[in-house]
């Protein structure tokens, strides 16, 4: 008899429910093919070296891996500027090594989630090549074009994340065209419905090959205002650095007509309905937007008919406080109840939130704790490899430095590469065995090798490593903490702490986010049963429990 994840013997129709929405409540696991492994000792992850290490991966206990960009491109936002949607980079293998990837994870379960960069292209794609030779040729309208303004300078006052305008003037069309990103980005135009019948023709290649989803990458940027007007200020009381680095000046801009335009709610249907031609696949969106960042997710996630999940960066920047998360998580339940969220607090962008969040000698405290509370939140989960092992933040020396955002903002940014260096594998191998290359694309940091793979196995379960797999497992066996609702319960300072609640259970979980120990009296009907939670105190007394700096509580609340 089939089991499903709350120990019942499902009806058909039961199971077929929970099949189709396997991500819901899921661990996702994002691997950075750049960075995961090496097999032919070039210096570069490749798809080869990710299947290798898919026995790691399922060890782990994730649902899913999420492999970021691995299509042909001239790299120079590392597969982020796509010039063949269909194909795979030779750096990374072939397309047959991807098949067999497929084919491998699956086998052990796991699902797969690949990137789909649709927003724009790479300025090699052919379709761009051809649409900037002239006005007339058949694609001519398949990109973001515009005349200047009569003394020659950009259309409007739009602005690229990666500096300066997001205007670049091409000789051949005598015209501007427009990139969110790197000037070799240029930006897709989705009021033309060839081109989205053209993008969803992409996607539905990676479908026939059985791919389970996609991850959306920066999906609220697909359509901009026709009208090309310029972007307002940002209010000073709504100003929010969470989607650049503060040393950015486009954070000062409200970004009303650039992105998040309301025409993108018709196509995100369109790619609905694609997805539901194939049974339990899923999509998630990357939703960047500094001041309407759950409104849209709520519009997008809403109704059944567009994605499924949207990817926020609420817990992508900010800090480890109760504050900020009790804010955060007030306002999504607010803003979007019938939405759901998939949670991060690391990614290849961001700067690993160990070394984000902790202070010096609480990493290895910080790191537990920070796994039980996203693991605990409401909504999906994505970890970002080499977070399992606490992983801290590289310190890159600009001579090694190849990310465009870091050079256009060094020193005050020094972009993402820090969070981007190769996985350690074996403490005394070569660069943590990751590549047998003498060099490795990225340097890897001696600091890592301690927190290897293999040293961490050999520690067993005190390890960091061993406690994300303890918890994921935990977090799996629960069905509050995948399926349920989330309540906050009052706190004093320092304190989150809130009810995860269904039909079947409902758990009481406190965090104390702080370094000093901290009481915490609970609510006067609330009676509490041991669950030996991984990572959780001891509690004896029926109403106070004690909270050790960087201690945590989850327990069963008695019906």
């Amino acid at each position: 008899m089939i089991h499903d994840f709350y120990g019942q013997d499902p009806t058909p129709a039961h199971t077929a429910t929970t099949r189709s929405q396997w991500w819901r409540g899921a661990v996702i696991y994002q691997i950075y093919p750049r960075s995961f492994q090496d097999h032919n000792g070039d210096g570069i992850g490749d798809l080869v070296g990710v299947t290798q290490r898919l026995e790691y991966v399922a060890d782990l206990g994730v649902d899913a891996i999420w492999l970021s960009p691995f299509f042909t491109s001239p790299m120079k936002d590392f597969g982020y500027d796509v010039s063949n949607y269909r194909d795979v980079d030779p750096i990374f293998g072939t397309i047959e090594d991807f098949d067999r990837l497929i084919e491998k994870a699956h086998g052990l379960g796991l699902k797969v989630i690949i990137d789909q960069v649709i927003s724009h292209s790479s300025d090699q794609h052919r379709w761009f090549q051809e649409s900037r030779q002239n006005r007339t040729n058949p694609r001519a309208d398949w990109y973001v074009w515009a005349d200047p303004k009569a003394d020659g300078t950009p259309p409007n006052n739009w602005l690229s994340i990666f500096g300066g305008s997001a205007w670049h003037w091409d000789p051949r069309r005598k015209q501007y065209f427009f990139h969110n990103f790197l000037t070799s980005q240029p930006d897709l135009n989705f009021h033309n419905c060839e081109v989205q019948d053209a993008v969803l023709a992409e996607m539905r290649f990676w479908l026939e090959r059985k791919v389970d989803g996609f991850r959306l990458d920066t999906v609220n940027f697909y359509f901009h205002a026709p009208s090309l007007r310029s972007n307002p200020p940002v209010a000073p009381e709504d100003f929010n650095a969470s989607i650049a680095p503060d040393v950015n000046p486009y954070n000062l801009q409200d970004h009303l007509f650039d992105k998040s335009q309301p025409k993108n709610l018709e196509f995100l249907k369109r790619v609905r309905k694609l997805m539901d031609e194939y049974p339990g696949t899923t999509t998630v969106g990357e939703v960047g937007d500094a001041q309407r960042q759950l409104e849209i997710m709520a519009e997008y996630t809403s109704g059944g008919d567009k994605l499924h999940m949207a990817y926020t960066f609420d817990f992508l920047g900010g800090t480890f406080d109760a504050e900020h998360f009790i804010k955060s998580i007030r306002k999504a339940e607010e803003t979007a109840p019938e939405g759901w969220q998939c949670l991060a607090f690391s990614n290849h962008d961001v700067k690993r939130h160990v070394s984000r969040w902790s202070k010096h000698g609480d990493e290895g405290r910080l790191a537990r704790l920070a796994a039980m509370v996203l693991m605990s939140l409401r909504g999906s989960v994505c970890l970002y490899q080499g977070e399992e092992l606490g992983l801290t933040e590289a310190d890159i020396a600009y001579e090694d430095i190849t990310d465009p955002y870091g050079k256009e903002f060094w020193p005050n940014f020094k972009g993402r590469d820090g969070c981007r260096t190769p996985m350690v594998w074996q403490a005394q191998a070569h660069l943590g065995g990751f590549t047998t290359a003498p060099r490795s694309w990225l340097p890897v940091p001696a600091d890592h090798l301690t927190r290897a793979v293999d040293h961490q196995e050999h520690m067993g379960e005190s390890s960091i490593l061993g406690f994300y797999r303890r918890f994921i497992r935990f977090r799996k066996s629960q069905p509050a903490l995948t399926a349920g609702d989330i309540t906050l319960v009052e706190a004093p300072p320092d304190i989150l702490a809130f009810t995860r609640t269904c039909a079947q259970q409902s758990l009481f979980c406190v965090f104390n986010m702080s370094g000093k120990d901290k009481v915490f009296d609970l609510p006067g009907d609330m009676n509490l049963e041991s669950i030996n939670a991984p990572g959780s105190v001891e509690f004896k007394d029926e109403s106070t429990i004690n909270l050790p700096a960087f201690g945590a509580l989850i327990a069963l609340i008695q019906a």
